[in-house]
């Protein structure tokens, strides 16, 4: 028998709000954040859209040191982790732990760079280049500003990251190392750079006349993910350490799994053996069974391969179950660092509320599953569960189960 672990803050910064209430409420009406790229000038790419963080209020959110020293994935990250968080810390800062996930962490700073770089006369890199990029910085601002010095980890597994991040940070507090942990997710790849590799890996949608439409997990119509961005943050204790200190628990962290399909380094394996695998294996850890899921947060980016390998997943491990399947990607794009997190967020609140998030864009359903249509739906669930798959074959699959108070 091992300790419960419980959720006792959220943080949340997407395309379709700042702010978990937001983003929620948001997400269950149906509002997109996907649309023109406006970062940079895209016209000469084939790619002109994404799914951007628009109107964040980084100079209330952030000090303003910061702003100039850090990547967008950053500055996501630490907002994320402040509302997680609230204005005091669950533990000790010696026996507080941090826990960041991030797939590819300040690319975009990178390749700005270097363009700047290029074309410079002078060639000249600023000191803060280096601190700026590295994936482990956005956990140590976070960890400077309210004194954390306990266990600090980074992991990146792709857009598997932010989901594999919860799991580890589960394992630092059933290891006694910590006696509650920030688990953190974010990225900004927006660049160039990124968008003309996707695309020519034919990964990303297309359809820049229709925005709104572009992201079509599971659909008949699908044609590619979108670029997303954003941050999110949870807070893990133990149930014992939570309630000695009165903590509002929003879930229980029931179960994770993880594993490789050792197939690919970007194509799923097929016939979804490994990622069902990764989800009995998450089951089995929370001692549940599939017909105690009422919900399953799929990955469903919307790739041709990517969806059919999960679809058929979902159908090995939830077969005649009654599970309900939507993709929020649809309304998010592919936030990927950020996604696993954010989507866990998702679940919990669907186990908080009775709503299920809809699968936007989901008109003509591909494949014989109970998918959450074009919008939400009232249903009341005990448990749920969230997918992340990333590049390398990485499956990552997290439980959450709604807690009795």
């Amino acid at each position: 028998m091992r300790e419960t672990i419980v959720i006792t803050g959220m943080g949340a910064v997407t395309p379709i709000g700042t702010g978990v209430e937001q983003y929620w409420d948001n997400l269950i009406r149906g509002r997109g954040g996907v649309g023109p790229i406006t970062r940079f000038d895209p016209k000469d790419l084939a790619v002109q859209i994404a799914a951007e963080v628009r109107d964040f209020p980084a100079e209330q959110l952030l000090p303003k040191a910061l702003l100039r020293q850090t990547d967008a994935f950053t500055q996501f990250a630490y907002a994320a982790a402040e509302e997680a968080l609230g204005p005091t810390l669950p533990a000790p800062p010696e026996r507080m732990g941090i826990v960041m996930g991030t797939a590819m962490a300040g690319i975009a700073t990178t390749a700005d760079t270097q363009e700047a770089l290029t074309r410079a006369v002078h060639k000249n890199v600023g000191p803060r280049f280096v601190p700026k990029i590295l994936g482990n910085i956005a956990a140590s601002q976070i960890a400077i500003s309210r004194g954390i010095c306990g266990p600090s980890l980074t992991i990146s597994t792709a857009c598997a990251s932010g989901s594999d991040a919860v799991g580890a940070g589960a394992a630092m507090l059933l290891s006694g190392s910590a006696e509650a942990v920030l688990v953190v997710g974010a990225e900004s790849i927006l660049c160039p750079l990124v968008i003309y590799s996707l695309s020519n890996a034919h990964a990303l949608s297309r359809c820049n006349g229709d925005p709104a439409g572009a992201c079509r997990p599971f659909d008949r119509d699908r044609s590619g993910f979108v670029i997303g961005e954003g941050g999110g943050a949870l807070v893990l204790e133990t149930l014992s350490h939570a309630r000695a200190r009165g903590a509002v628990i929003y879930g229980e962290l029931a179960g994770w799994a993880n594993n490789n399909d050792a197939y690919h380094v970007t194509d799923p394996e097929p016939s979804g053996s490994r990622a069902a695998a990764c989800m009995e294996s998450a089951l089995a850890a929370a001692g549940l069974r599939a017909q105690d899921v009422g919900y399953v947060n799929a990955h469903g980016t919307g790739t041709e391969a990517g969806d059919r390998a999960e679809a058929a997943a979902i159908g090995q491990v939830f077969s005649g179950a009654g599970v309900k399947i939507s993709s929020t990607k649809g309304a998010t794009g592919h936030m990927m660092g950020a996604g696993g997190i954010t989507e866990a967020i998702a679940c919990l609140k669907a186990l908080e509320t009775g709503i299920l998030p809809p699968t936007m864009n989901l008109t003509a359903p591909a494949f014989d599953l109970d998918f959450v249509g074009p919008q939400a739906q009232r249903q009341p669930i005990g448990a749920a569960m969230s997918n992340s798959f990333g590049f390398g074959g990485q499956n990552s699959c997290l439980v959450f189960r709604r807690f009795e108070r």
